[in-house]
């Protein structure tokens, strides 16, 4: 509801299809957070089968010097108020980019809406830092179809910012070094150095590293941490007593989605990682197959 801005999903359609399956019977328990102010093993002792679909909703975090400066949001945190503003009109919590100079760390969807999102609400320059290289914008011979296409990709974000400033807001093998703060300890530049791909001697894989004395500096009033997320909650896989892989996603046999936890399923991000949608989708169609085997000894669904 919250998290994609509006331009990219229209809200009545997130309310035509909750009303749909509330005719079908779905019950809706709002302002329940199990793990906290709801216990699992209530949930344990009331339901035939509980799923486990949370997300993986822990961010990463930028870990530089001055990251406790006043300016400085994680994604998700800044495209919910957003939001929520738009809807409701409500400033509280709101984080207003308006005639500010904006800096998006990360090149995902994420990081794009951010970028959109700062556009459209009028911000004075929006910049977004990618740690990898910029992808060719042609697809090149060694990377035939089926194959994903390995090629770079200008989404609405980036379209929109480079009609309102002339310019991709894209800056490749860059990262932060440094947030500096005013006095009062607001954000008001970013130390930024530029990266190259290096391999590890000991694994063999490559690694993006610092090129010494290549540090510069930015504007910058407002961050937006888009660098992708760690997994589940630990705290809700704690509550329910399932394991957690290498990835601190819910753990699972290879095509499943049985938890260690006997009538605890888990589908979507929590189960994945982060992904599209599109998988959120698909795994709550399996889940749902599962679960229905599960409780009946045969299921119909496809």
């Amino acid at each position: 509801m919250y998290g994609i801005p509006n331009m990219k999903l229209e809200k009545w359609v997130i309310d035509r299809k909750q009303k749909v399956m509330e005719e079908e019977g779905v019950k809706f328990v709002v302002n329940a957070d199990v793990g906290k102010d709801v216990k699992a093993t209530d949930l344990m002792k009331e339901y035939d089968s509980v799923i486990l679909a949370c997300g993986a909703s822990n961010p990463r975090d930028i870990k530089a010097k001055g990251r406790e400066a006043e300016g400085i949001y994680f994604a998700v945190d800044f495209l919910t108020r957003s939001t929520k503003h738009v809807l409701t009109g409500k400033k509280e919590g709101w984080v207003d980019t308006k005639g500010k100079h904006v800096i998006v760390i990360g090149g995902g969807d994420t990081g794009n809406d951010c970028v959109g999102t700062a556009v459209r609400q009028g911000a004075k320059s929006v910049t977004q830092l990618e740690m990898m290289p910029k992808l060719p914008d042609e697809r090149a011979a060694s990377n035939p179809w089926p194959e994903w296409p390995r090629v770079c990709k200008t989404d609405y974000g980036q379209e929109e910012a480079i009609a309102v400033f002339g310019h991709d807001p894209r800056i490749y093998q860059t990262t932060v070094k440094e947030f500096i703060a005013d006095k009062n300890g607001k954000l008001k530049k970013v130390k930024l150095v530029k990266l190259e791909a290096k391999k590890d001697p000991k694994t063999g894989r490559m690694n993006m590293t610092e090129i010494a004395g290549s540090e510069f500096e930015m504007p910058a009033d407002v961050v937006l941490i888009a660098a992708g997320f760690l997994g589940a909650q630990e705290y809700v896989a704690k509550a329910f007593g399932v394991k957690l892989n290498a990835r601190t996603n819910v753990e699972t046999a290879p095509g499943e989605f049985k938890t260690s936890v006997d009538k605890v399923f888990t589908a979507g991000d929590m189960h994945r990682g982060q992904s599209l949608v599109v998988w959120g989708i698909n795994e709550g169609r399996h889940v749902a197959k599962e679960v229905d085997k599960f409780l009946m000894g045969y299921t119909n669904l496809d």
